[in-house]
């Protein structure tokens, strides 16, 4: 009996451990597959890695882990205690000691660029965290992880939600901050973009061009530089463009351009032509941005203001979608949604024509060059996730665009454009409730006026100043008239309705109808550019007399 109860409990024993091996095992399979999905495994190497990180993840081997956790821990704390200097410098740590981790990077830059940014009230400050969180991605986990669409899509989000949207009260200034600085970089609010295309792609390539004994470089040495990286650092105006480290209040960079001494000493071409490289050299180094995909991508969805974040959302959710193709066979659903998403905020503002130099108001237009281009990337989203249901998104937003885009072309004069998506959107969602174009614009216009945030409002109200102008250059001053008078009440009204909310503050109605007129007066054939000149001189003409009236009523009166 003894035995038999022994036999037994050595059984039972052994099938306890047999269960408990098998539950080990398949919690070593769980680890293992978490561990090679966010790449945690020791390798030996970080390909690309500056030599700390290098040394650091040689040095350490497994270890590197067991010190990343004691930091998560420490940033965890600082968090809760607001030392938040200290976080950005462990979040560098944290990165070079787990530099594939690519999970643990965006959980880092997401609370520099949201959670920790909003804590602080100065618009400086917040922009200065932002920016910390883009930069902790696009300059340091892009570096070890070059092919992983999950960090150029939350790259691309931090652009097109934090940046783009209205939801933060300084959101006006993170804009201006942006175009502030492409336009120091390439020195032009309209840089020939196929020439930046077209220069050397990085110094080595430069060097074989104009080799140190060729006549460039010595005419640079006469006009004082002796050197590449002299000239360079005179480009780039250092002193101005580069602050301290943590340095929160810093000044914003100073225009980038050669030392004009080199003119004395180099041709016109030669002179040009060094412009243009270190202009895309520049924008690589600053913002990891490549001047060939900009020109390819313009090319693809039509032609963009690089200044918007919207643009560069576009540009590095595109390049997510070309690393899942690559890694999957299929783009990455989120990274199509921030591009179709991309282009219709750009499609409604991704123009800008005035900003105000203390970044209080931005004045923008829709970029009517990505109308088409918006619509084909809500269909390619439907095309491509049909099977997984996730298409019905990409048809409801489809939809949503074409509701939303054609009182916009409407307004904008392209009233064959705006028939043709009111077509679309009959065959697409059938009928409407407005049996026509012109009732279905109206019906949605009236709502827009009602109910619109700030950028449907500016697109609105500078698409009616542009038809005015329009109307009265062929002649037509009563519908001018009746126009621009829409376009100031609609002003009036959202002003009114918004004065007390900042991030909708609507530029002055002045200022923005000079952003039309001079965005006009760039772009308008020679012709109707002589005819606008003409109103303009015209214009200003009897704003003279009647002042000159009324001081001369007002004497009399004395």
């Amino acid at each position: 009996m003894n035995r038999f109860r022994n036999m037994t409990l050595i059984l039972a024993l052994l099938l306890v451990t047999l269960l408990v091996l098998a539950g080990i095992r398949g919690i070593e399979r769980k680890l293992d597959t978490t561990i090679d999905s966010q790449r945690l495994r020791f390798t030996g190497a970080v390909a690309d890695a500056p030599p700390a990180v290098a040394f650091t993840t040689m040095a350490m081997g497994s270890f590197r882990g067991l010190l990343a956790d004691i930091l998560w821990l420490r940033s965890e704390q600082l968090k809760g205690k607001k030392n938040y200097f200290e976080m950005v410098q462990l979040a560098r740590w944290i990165t070079d000691l787990q530099p594939n981790y690519s999970g643990g990077t965006v959980y880092l830059a997401w609370n520099l660029a949201y959670n920790i940014s909003v804590t602080s009230s100065d618009r400086e400050d917040r922009w200065y965290w932002v920016n910390e969180g883009i930069k902790l991605v696009r300059d340091k986990a892009l570096l070890y992880n070059p092919d992983d669409p999950l960090l150029y899509r939350e790259l691309s989000w931090i652009y097109l939600h934090k940046l783009g949207n209205l939801m933060d009260d300084m959101n006006l200034y993170y804009k201006s901050q942006l175009a502030e600085m492409m336009t120091n970089i390439l020195g032009s609010t309209t840089p020939d973009w196929e020439k930046l295309a077209a220069a050397p792609k990085n110094k080595e390539a430069f060097m074989e061009l104009y080799p140190e004994d060729s006549a460039l470089w010595k005419a640079v040495e006469k006009a004082g530089y002796k050197d590449y990286d002299a000239l360079f650092e005179a480009f780039r105006a250092p002193k101005a463009a580069v602050a301290a480290p943590l340095q929160i209040n810093a000044p914003s960079a100073a225009k980038a351009e050669l030392p004009a001494t080199l003119r004395l000493y180099l041709s016109q071409d030669e002179f040009a032509a060094l412009d243009s490289y270190f202009r895309a050299e520049l924008l690589r180094r600053r913002l990891k941005l490549e001047p060939a995909r900009m020109v390819e991508i313009d090319k693809k969805y039509g032609k963009m203001d690089w200044r918007v974040p919207e643009s560069q959302a576009i540009y590095w959710a595109t390049v997510g979608v070309e690393k899942s193709i690559a890694n999957t066979g299929k783009p990455d659903i989120n990274c199509l949604r921030i591009i179709s998403h991309g282009l219709q905020s750009g499609f409604r503002s991704g123009r800008l024509l005035t900003v105000d130099a203390t970044g209080e108001t931005i004045s923008s237009i829709p970029n009517l060059n990505l109308t088409d281009s918006a619509y084909a990337a809500f269909e390619q989203g439907e095309a491509e996730f049909k099977d997984s249901g996730a298409g019905s998104s990409f048809r409801s937003a489809k939809i949503n665009y074409l509701k939303d885009a054609i009182p916009l072309i409407y307004i904008y004069g392209n009233v064959t454009k705006a028939q043709e998506f009111f077509d679309r959107l009959v065959s697409v969602d059938g009928p409407q409730k407005q049996n026509n174009l012109d009732e279905f614009v109206m019906v949605h216009y009236a709502e827009d006026v009602r109910d619109a945030d700030v950028k449907k409002a500016s697109a609105v109200i500078t698409g009616l100043v542009q038809r005015a102008i329009f109307n009265l250059l062929v002649g037509q001053r009563d519908s001018a008239v009746t126009n621009e008078r829409l376009a100031r009440y609609i002003h009036r009204i959202y002003t009114q309705k918004n004065f007390d909310v900042k991030r909708n503050t609507l530029a002055p109605f002045a200022e923005i109808k000079k952003g039309v007129v001079t965005n006009l007066r760039n772009n308008l054939p020679p012709m109707m550019k002589t005819l606008l000149e003409a109103e303009i001189a015209a214009e200003e003409a009897q704003k003279k007399e009647e002042l000159s009236e009324k001081n001369s009523g007002g004497k009399t009166a004395m």
